[in-house]
């Protein structure tokens, strides 16, 4: 099952039903069945493999096999909005900014590694801020690795992200009581410092080499101390870095603070590729009763009274500026001027009646509220969680394996960056010719030609790296050996 949904997202079929357009003989003998299974039974497997709640467990596994591969434990943490467009689930909104829109939704934050590769998922149930997922992530990563050895002058790993997780008092507890030291941009910088104190460095971001100009101050904030690290660029723009790590050197942190953009294009080409935000199970759970959230009248009453005391702002503004522009005039005049903007003078006076009103009503209304005090019509539910674990973490292995190919072919397409992902594509969906020899032991693949000559050629390099690998194919003694058609 594993395999058929795992070949499934790298020949990008988005769904079950989707098989119903390919052969199932053909696929069948990729897994070495007379065919691949039917959607109503693969739907039942899914189900079964959902029912034991296991997932957590299986990406436990993962998480400390791919963090036994990488030489230091900086961890990137953001959130991504799964948009939610049926009526079974009632969910809170939130701000999708890809959208700029609060849409119906669910949050999924994913941890990934600096060159981009997904480790982790953690699925929010409601409106769970970055700051919440973190220290579930932080939880989760101390629980699955051994960093017992770690102090606050020796962190055990390093977690990065953007603003939204801001908070300079939190971040020191985090070095004290949890030993993570944090990379972050600083949310109001202040004033500039003097340009002649930035000093060139030779950075690696992204895999491309750069010099910026950098400078590292100590900067208090709240009465708390923290490296400041800032880069000036050419127009004379400043980006603050603010890290509790006490050791690591400035071009560290800025190469890791600047390389966030791998887990911002992860999520592109996710979106773009692998079908990332679609269900694979569908129903609706109930969540804790007892799990308390922002009162939604309350939240209602913040949002007329922020539309009200813009209103009465403009309100103001106008009459000010109209007064302004007749200041020397006489009484007489004045007064005739100020006659037609008497309506503008009862608009005022009945925004700061609404206004005194909504304060009132806030008094009066509790600022959070439980799950089971809200109306049942309107209570908060969730989307089925467990069936989504299970198509990130196939998502997580099937992107994992499109990149370990892609990232070898850089030793022979000096155009890799450009379209190697797309020759991979195309590789995936294109015909092959399976030929079994059981006395000689091998499973020979003929891949079929492609678009162009150019592509065969990168093709014909593939197969002689993966040949070098002797891997046999799962559950047999049969040897894979690889060739191309065209040649």
């Amino acid at each position: 099952m594993l395999l058929i949904l795992s070949f499934m997202a790298l020949c990008r079929i988005k769904s079950p039903e989707e098989l119903k357009k390919h052969p199932p003989g053909e696929w069948g003998k990729l897994l070495g069945l007379d065919r691949i299974p039917e959607v109503g039974y693969l739907r039942k497997k899914i189900d079964q493999i959902v029912q034991q709640s296991k997932l957590n467990t299986l990406q436990s596994q993962l998480f400390e096999h791919w963090t036994e591969q990488l030489p230091e434990l900086y961890f990137y943490i953001d959130g991504h909005v799964r948009v939610y467009h049926g009526d079974k689930a009632n969910l809170p909104k939130r701000f999708v900014s890809r959208e700029k829109l609060c849409l119906n939704g669910t949050t999924e934050f994913w941890v990934n590694s600096q060159d981009g590769m997904p480790l982790m998922v953690i699925t929010g149930e409601l409106n769970e801020k970055l700051k919440v997922a973190i220290i579930q992530a932080i939880e989760a990563i101390k629980k699955d690795l051994n960093l017992s050895s770690s102090t606050e002058n020796n962190p055990a790993f390093t977690m990065i992200f953007d603003r939204e997780a801001y908070e300079p008092a939190w971040f020191k507890s985090l070095l004290k009581e949890h030993h993570v030291a944090v990379i972050t941009y600083r949310k109001n910088m202040g004033k500039e410092w003097d340009k002649d104190i930035f000093k060139p460095h030779n950075l690696s971001i992204m895999k491309n080499a750069v010099v910026a100009q950098l400078c590292e101050l100590g900067t208090n904030i709240n009465n708390l101390w923290f490296r400041e690290i800032r880069k000036v660029s050419e127009n004379g723009h400043q980006t603050s870095i603010l890290t509790t790590h006490p050791t690591i050197a400035v071009e560290t942190i800025a190469e890791k603070m600047f390389s966030r953009w791998t887990q911002e294009n992860f999520f592109k080409y996710m979106s773009e590729n692998f079908n990332f935000d679609s269900m694979i199970q569908y129903g609706v759970e109930d969540v804790a009763q007892d799990t308390t959230i922002l009162n939604p009248e309350y939240n209602r009453i913040n949002y007329q009274l922020k539309k009200t005391r813009e209103k009465l702002r403009r309100l103001q503004a106008s009459l000010f500026q109209k007064i302004e522009e007749k200041e020397n005039l006489t009484i007489e005049q004045a007064i005739q001027t100020l006659n037609p903007k008497v309506d503008i003078v009862i608009k005022i006076s009945e925004c700061e009646t609404i206004i005194q009103e909504l304060l009132d009503k806030r008094k009066l209304t509790p600022c959070r509220m439980s799950i089971a005090d809200m109306p049942e019509d309107k209570r908060y539910n969730k989307l089925k969680t467990e069936a989504k674990k299970l198509k990130n973490i196939i998502l997580m292995i099937a992107y994992r394996a499109e990149t370990a190919l892609y990232n070898s072919m850089n030793e022979f397409y000096k155009n890799n960056s450009k379209d190697g992902r797309m020759i991979l594509k195309e590789i995936f969906t294109s015909d092959a010719d399976l030929i079994p020899d059981y006395k000689n032991k091998t499973l020979t693949v003929k891949l079929h030609s492609l678009s162009a000559n150019r592509f065969n050629q990168i093709v014909n390099k593939i197969c002689t790296l993966l040949n070098e690998t002797q891997t046999k194919y799962p559950g047999t003694d049969l040897t894979i050996i690889y060739k191309a058609v065209s040649f």
